[in-house]
């Protein structure tokens, strides 16, 4: 049993191991026989169960599907059932509609036509309001074109700026606050002069203005003409801010700043945005430019200081009048004293005649509930007396 059946390097291989071996091989391979049949086996029935389990499924599906079928085929009458009642519904509102749709279509056509023919009509005012607008607009134009030939004539330019400021000034002023071409003792002859309240010197306004360079400016095609022009505007306005600061700035008889009027408010705001500094020196040389919103704005500030000047003046005679007032006020206080004493007085003799009458009526009720009734002994006792007195009568 121990012979040797071989050896490998230093290992000496029996017989008997060599069966021992073979045996336990064999076992190990009918264990794994044994575990894959195991194995194979627990797969088959788990298979077996799912497959029951999905035609236990199947058929519930195949029954629900059966009653989905019965409740679709009743719905399905139902609906078939509805839809008929609805289609018989559906005719008979149509056809109402329809008449009724035909018949708002006559009426609608009917007032459509109305309306048209009252358009119409509107139109036809209308385009006469056209017409005369058009008639009006052409005088308009004639208008503008006068005003262009006045802008571009220098003494017709002056007469416009000069009765625009004519205007806002006797809209604004009374008339012995204000004279047109007052002459100075120095000659010069300002369009307008303003007396400001308490002050012997006038406030001198003039309402020319060099427009042709300024109109050059506005007009100018590219850089050479436009810096020219400025130049001329600059030059222009320098000259005559000057001899507004000579003319009409007189120690004594004026104010200390002149006022130039700009009889267009779109010409003072590109004077201010083009020339600022020009308008900062005219400010320095006490000439103040202004267009007619700002000569309106110094017009009510003017107004202003004459009313409360006036009010000053006449203060001596509100205070006469609050102290007449307060007089008579002590005076109808005394009175009302007078007459509330006297009404305490005919109140308290009113309480003690009330006081007085209230006794009359007690001593009044005391005297009824008084019993008159004389008694029988005292009546038998006086009738012997009685009528002796009676005898000796």
């Amino acid at each position: 049993m121990n012979a040797i059946l071989f050896r490998i390097g230093g290992l000496v291989v029996t017989l008997e191991a060599a069966a021992v071996a073979a045996a336990a091989s064999a076992l190990l391979l009918l264990a794994f026989v044994a575990w894959r049949v195991a194995r194979a086996e627990r797969a088959r029935r788990e298979e077996a169960e799912r497959a029951a389990e999905r035609q236990r499924e199947f058929d519930l599906r195949i029954r629900e599907l059966a009653n989905a079928n019965a409740e679709l085929s009743g719905r399905l009458a139902a609906v078939a059932s509805n839809a008929g009642q609805r289609e018989a519904d559906l005719s008979r509102t149509l056809a109402e509609r329809l008449d009724a749709l035909g018949f708002r279509v006559g009426q609608g056509l009917e007032s459509g036509a109305r309306a048209t023919n009252e358009s119409l009509g509107k139109l036809n005012e209308r385009l006469a309001v056209i017409d005369a607008a058009q008639t009006k607009l052409n005088e308009i134009t004639g208008q503008v074109g006068s005003l262009k030939e006045i802008l571009s004539n220098k003494q017709q330019r002056g007469a416009f700026g000069q009765v625009r400021m004519e205007a806002i000034v006797r809209d604004g002023l009374p008339p012995d606050a204000y004279d047109f071409q007052f002459t100075l003792r120095t000659g010069a002859r300002p369009d307008c002069v303003v007396r400001l309240p308490n002050d012997p010197r006038v406030l001198a306004i003039d309402s020319k203005f060099p427009l042709e360079a300024f109109s050059a400016f506005r007009d100018a095609k590219d850089d050479d003409a436009r810096r020219a022009a400025q130049a001329r505007v600059r030059a222009d306005l320098q000259r005559h801010l000057k001899a507004i600061a000579e003319n009409y700035l007189v120690p004594g008889e004026t104010q200390d700043i002149a006022i130039l009027f700009l009889p267009s408010e779109s010409l003072y705001a590109d004077l201010v945005e083009a020339f600022d500094d020009l308008v900062q020196r005219a400010n320095r040389a006490r000439v103040v430019i202004v267009s007619p919103t700002l000569l309106m704005l110094a017009i009510q500030v003017i107004q202003s200081l004459m009313r409360d000047a006036r009010m000053r003046e006449q203060a001596h005679v509100v205070q006469d009048e609050v102290r007449k007032l307060s007089d008579d006020v002590r005076r109808l206080q005394e009175r009302v004293g007078a007459l509330a004493k006297h009404y305490r007085l005919g109140q308290d003799a009113l309480d003690q005649i009330a006081v007085s009458a209230d006794k009359i009526v007690r001593r009044a009720e005391r005297i009824d509930q008084v019993d008159l009734e004389p008694p029988v002994a005292a009546v038998e006792a006086v009738s012997p007396a009685l009528k002796l007195a009676a005898r000796n009568d």
